[in-house]
């Protein structure tokens, strides 16, 4: 059977992060991740998850000034990167989240690729002693021009060069689609080095049982490959999230 997360950077963002949690919870999620949960309370956080019983799978390093998408990529702005780990890690095991997504932001060049480098190798370093995954994600170049991490390929070169074994890749079937497409058989390919799974519809990144990808075939390939962990829901709902959650029952018997 299928599991899956709610992705609270989506669903439910009208409400404070320890109220979306219950309602993710209501709705029948398995688990919860979210994108930048650091004007919460970690208290207040943690009490919404004891209460709930869900795992918090994932969160991600700040995003740096507007528009940014992360710092760890950035040449000459290693301490900020560093600063911007160091707070995420402490967030994440606090609460007994499982990964943190190092951003890379937007640049490019072989000093970007030294910055990031250098950035995931201190962030691995870091969350070793927690159990913690550090998650880096291709994100394609319609929806974030400039970003620095572009293909699944590029994240796979990373992941093979620093040798880490809390190093994974976030495979996003909305953000491969768009930028690679095969995602099937990259998905079989990559995933030995996948540490969470993310699906959307494409092309709108609308819910997922609309659109060009068909995610049945992808969660039997997951199942038959032998995926247990929760899959992530980061789509953007058509008003309530509730309204736009007929299919997870359905996919939660797959």
């Amino acid at each position: 059977m299928a599991r899956f997360s709610a992705n609270l950077g989506f669903l439910w963002r009208d409400l404070p992060l320890p109220a979306a949690v219950r309602a993710a919870a209501r709705a029948g999620f398995d688990a919860v991740e979210c994108h930048f949960p650091y004007t919460t309370a970690p208290e207040a956080l943690a009490a919404a998850l004891r209460e709930t019983g869900l795992p918090l799978l994932g969160l991600n390093t700040a995003p740096g000034p507007a528009g940014q998408f992360g710092l760890a990529a950035l040449p000459g702005h290693a301490a900020e990167a560093r600063a911007g780990i160091e707070q995420a890690i402490d967030y994440a095991a606090g609460l007994g989240c499982s990964a943190v997504h190092v951003m890379a932001g937007l640049a490019e060049g072989p000093e970007a690729d030294r910055a990031f480098r250098a950035a995931l190798d201190h962030a691995c370093t870091r969350a070793a002693p927690h159990g913690i995954t550090v998650l880096i994600e291709p994100l394609n170049q319609r929806d974030v021009p400039g970003y620095f991490l572009q293909t699944t390929d590029q994240a796979l070169a990373l992941i093979e060069a620093l040798a880490r074994p809390n190093l994974k890749l976030m495979f996003d079937c909305y953000h491969v689609q768009i930028s690679e497409g095969d995602v099937s058989r990259r998905l079989a390919h990559l995933l030995p080095h996948i540490g969470h799974v993310q699906i959307a519809g494409v092309p709108d990144r609308g819910r997922p049982d609309r659109g060009e990808l068909h995610y049945p075939h992808l969660l039997r390939l997951l199942d038959d490959a032998g995926w247990t962990r929760p899959i992530g829901a980061e789509y953007r709902p058509e008003g309530a999230p509730e309204v736009s959650l007929d299919w997870l029952p359905l996919w939660q018997a797959l």
